[in-house]
């Protein structure tokens, strides 16, 4: 072997020959700044790593026009699996863990979204009226008239706040990631899916708020709101916190204080509306002459 290799350099002296006694050199990071001691990790959550990037642009499609149906489609292609396994990332936030890293990012969806909203929607509105059907039951001056004007002043509401929230919020981050580097800007579909999956919680809590308990009813709304809200934290923060201390802590405290407000105002006027006084059905009175001739 030795005497076919001397024979190959003879005939060609200028070839590449690679030494296996002497091991190659793992390139090292090349990015211009040094690692922070857990900055790593960080970049792994808010999803900034190379690995990241590298498995984007593998699972990256060419996209369709926007006037065509197959652009819309991409929005609702998810399956029954992927759907459960975000519902159940927003029900049960685990902490340290970002919610659109872990769910979202491979595949973000408007399907989910969509129909949580949609459902959220009618169960208010039908608990609404159960609530108020049940409060009122056995009272002799109460006629039950169901009111379907709750249907779109719920719709109005939740898909408002759905939309408008995540659009002023995406908008808010695009801005500061102009001004601070490290500020991490996600996309306007993926802040619509968090939001939209966050409500998810405010299904149940609804059906439960047919009982005729305001302590009852308060509870639960802490409650799910506290678990609500800390996937919108815990997905936000990490986005925000190389910003401005100020502006980190204004921006995540808004995003708390919005959802609250929803889910207050929700409480206060769907379920613990104050109660009306209904009037006494009106007797007619017998005439008095009436009255005195079959007397006597």
């Amino acid at each position: 072997e030795f005497d076919d290799a001397a024979n190959l350099l003879a005939a060609n002296p200028d070839a590449t020959t690679i030494s296996i006694e002497e091991p190659a050199e793992i390139p090292r990071n090349q990015h211009g700044r040094r690692q922070e001691p857990g900055r790593e990790e960080d970049d792994e959550l808010l999803g900034t790593s190379d690995s990241d990037k590298t498995e984007l642009l593998a699972g990256q499609k060419k996209s369709a026009p926007f006037w065509t149906f197959e652009y819309y489609q991409t929005f609702f292609d998810v399956d029954t699996y992927q759907v459960l396994d975000r519902i159940k990332g927003s029900v049960f936030p685990v902490p340290g863990k970002n919610f659109v890293r872990l769910y979202i990012r491979s595949n973000p969806d408007l399907y989910g979204p969509f129909w949580i909203c949609a459902t959220l929607v009618f169960t208010i509105a039908v608990s609404g009226n159960l609530s108020n059907f049940f409060i009122h039951l056995g009272k002799p001056t109460y006629h039950y008239v169901p009111e379907f004007r709750k249907v779109s002043i719920a719709a109005t509401t939740i898909y408002a706040y759905a939309w408008l929230v995540p659009l002023a919020l995406w908008g808010f981050l695009m801005w500061r990631n102009s001004k601070v580097m490290n500020i991490v800007s996600y996309s306007f579909l993926e802040i619509v899916c968090v939001y939209g999956y966050s409500l998810f919680i405010y299904i149940p809590t609804a059906i439960l708020w047919i009982i005729p308990q305001k302590v009852v009813r308060w509870v639960l709304m802490i409650f799910s709101l506290c678990l609500s809200g800390s996937v919108l934290v815990m997905t936000f923060w990490p986005a925000v916190r190389d910003d401005n201390r100020r502006i980190a802590l204004a921006t995540v405290g808004a995003i708390v204080l919005l959802h609250a407000l929803l889910a207050v105002g929700c409480l206060a006027y769907f379920f613990d509306a104050p109660e009306v006084d209904f009037p006494a059905p009106l007797v007619p009175a017998h005439n008095a002459t009436t009255l005195i001739t079959k007397v006597t």
